[in-house]
């Protein structure tokens, strides 16, 4: 970069794709790295963590990029794709720095750091954190929502960056998130600090923090949920799907199943007992007891507008279930399904009861895991109906729960298709 580059704000830098020379995306950046130096001397930026298409986090030096400009940043094209572990001296700029309560030189007053911007130094590649944008007054509200005063000042001007805080905040950690999907939200808290890993937890609203507690690890989703207050762990309980919230429940020890349950609404809290009677790694520990379902009179106009619940997984909105009242689960008596290819071809007063897969047999509530991995590719499902002896239905798989089940326990932290090849826009080195 040329000297006098201009003052880009980290949090413009937040999920910006990386390119190799080439134009082939290399990943998107989560985080910056930054190492605090004595006295009131700007930090040095280190590099960049990026997140590369295989959930991998690697250490981008800032010695290998080349521009940062409209949106994009560009890099030499020479990665080491070795996995970003953080050192003792490091700090990262959105996981430690963001929300942090200093202290300004002059006045002594505490003020909350909502932003931060860097620069990279004249006539050398070195970058450093040279302003900082603050608001006086308290905590609360995200920083394009913030009410008090704010103001940007020199590094220099403020203190308290090296000292570890207690009940640092979260709101512009997530104000910088705010866009992402729960999966890659669900990324960045998990190479968090346990600290911070709480305090942004704290700081989600119950849908959110359901959604991200769904594609978090096991040890991470029992780490976060022993954080929470237990009236508000029952309420993030319920706001998740019911198949994973069973699946949390049932590691936890018993007693504290029983204290939320018992704090749950009692409807809630019956499909999460129902679904934690069945074994694990069978149909009925697998399924969800909130499929769609509607009764035989029911038109393919209403089954279309069920359908368009966006709070549905594609999976879940593939099909409809029919059956007799009542239509909650363990329903009436079980009809058969309707999938949404087959909504779309007929007229919107078609009854949905003279659309039904009669030849789709359905998964018995004890069908072993291997069973029901036969079961979709045999018949190439994203979803299968659960039904029992007396012919009720009692939820429905889905295939992602399928695969859950199926890969390693660790999966999320694997790379199934890394290539190091210098040819893809990733080369390893060193």
């Amino acid at each position: 970069m040329a000297a006098g580059a201009p003052r880009i704000f980290v949090s413009h830098l937040a999920g910006v794709a990386a390119f190799d020379p080439n134009g082939d995306q290399v990943g998107r950046v989560r985080d910056l790295v930054v190492m605090l130096r004595a006295g009131r001397r700007p930090p040095r930026l280190l590099g960049l963590v990026v997140e590369l298409s295989t959930r991998r986090r690697i250490f981008l030096p800032m010695t290998r990029v080349t521009s940062i400009e409209s949106g994009q940043i560009i890099t030499t094209g020479v990665l080491n794709v070795r996995r970003f572990e953080q050192r003792p001296t490091e700090r990262l700029v959105f996981g430690e720095l963001l929300d942090r309560r200093v202290t300004l030189v002059e006045t002594e007053e505490e003020v909350t750091v909502l932003d931060l911007s860097v620069q990279q130094l004249p006539a050398r590649r070195d970058w450093e954190i040279d302003k900082v944008f603050v608001r006086k007054g308290g905590r609360g509200g995200a920083f394009r929502r913030a009410r008090g005063e704010s103001l940007t000042v020199e590094f220099s001007a403020v203190t308290g960056f090296s000292l570890e805080e207690q009940g640092q905040g979260a709101e512009n950690l997530l104000a910088t998130f705010e866009q992402l999907r729960p999966a890659d939200l669900a990324n960045v808290l998990h190479h968090l600090s346990p600290k911070r890993r709480a305090e942004v937890a704290a700081a989600l609203d119950d849908d959110r923090l359901a959604d991200v507690l769904e594609e978090l690890p096991e040890d991470d989703q029992i780490e976060i949920l022993g954080k929470l207050k237990e009236e508000r762990a029952a309420d993030v309980l319920e706001a998740m799907d019911p198949d994973d919230a069973a699946d949390l429940l049932g590691e936890l020890p018993t007693d504290e199943q029983e204290r939320l349950l018992n704090l749950m609404q009692p409807s809630d809290a019956a499909d999460m007992r129902r679904l934690m009677s069945y074994e694990e790694h069978t149909a009925g520990g697998l399924m969800t007891t909130e499929p769609i379902i509607l009764r035989p009179d029911a038109t393919v106009a209403d089954a279309l507008a069920r359908i368009r619940n966006p709070d549905l997984s594609p999976a879940l909105a593939a099909q409809v279930y029919v059956c007799r009242p009542p239509d909650e689960t363990p329903t009436g008596k079980y009809l058969g399904t309707v999938h949404f290819q087959r909504l779309l071809r007929d007229p919107p007063y078609t009854l949905v009861s003279s659309l039904v897969d009669e030849a789709l047999e359905a998964l018995e509530p004890d069908a072993a895991l291997p069973v029901v991995a036969g079961f979709f590719a045999t018949y190439d499902m994203v979803a299968a109906p659960v039904v029992d002896d007396s012919g009720s239905l009692l939820g429905a798989v889905t295939v992602d729960d399928v695969l859950d089940h199926m890969l390693p326990d660790d999966w999320r932290e694997t790379e199934f298709h890394l290539d190091e090849g210098p040819g893809e826009g990733v080369a390893a080195h060193g």
